[in-house]
């Protein structure tokens, strides 16, 4: 299994199954968070699933990109807030486990409020092939 398709199962395990399991399967002992409102390790994590995923909460992924050790992730996220997030994740990876994590938080804006009128979601992107 590749990285990436390790952060899919793992993200789809973690926040829509909501599985704690998913947690020693796909993170490091020795996670370390780069998110200032998070801890490192797994204790972190057991959080986020204790704390912070209401019924309410989806998670909907977008783009990953895999170079190297490292994932991007471009998804959007509803429930953490009034109004969805779009979030930018980076994973590194040592051997085969998420061992490193940072993120961007922005809160989506509709396509019809931006100045160029796309939409922030990942989900039909038109980049240059």
């Amino acid at each position: 299994m590749t990285n990436k398709e390790i952060v899919v199962k793992a993200m789809k395990e973690f926040f829509v199954d909501r599985d704690h399991n998913a947690i020693e399967r796909y993170w490091a002992a020795t996670y370390v968070q780069h998110n200032p409102s998070m801890i490192n390790g797994h204790q972190g994590l057991r959080d986020i699933l204790k704390n912070g995923i209401d019924m309410g909460f989806k998670w909907v992924p977008g783009i990953f990109i895999e170079k190297d050790d490292l994932v991007i992730s471009h998804s959007e996220v509803h429930g953490w807030g009034p109004n969805p997030l779009i979030v930018v994740d980076i994973f590194r990876f040592v051997d085969g486990k998420i061992a490193e994590h940072w993120d961007v938080v922005q809160e989506a804006v509709p396509a019809e409020k931006t100045a160029s009128g796309n939409p922030m979601s990942s989900f039909n992107y038109t980049a240059a092939k």
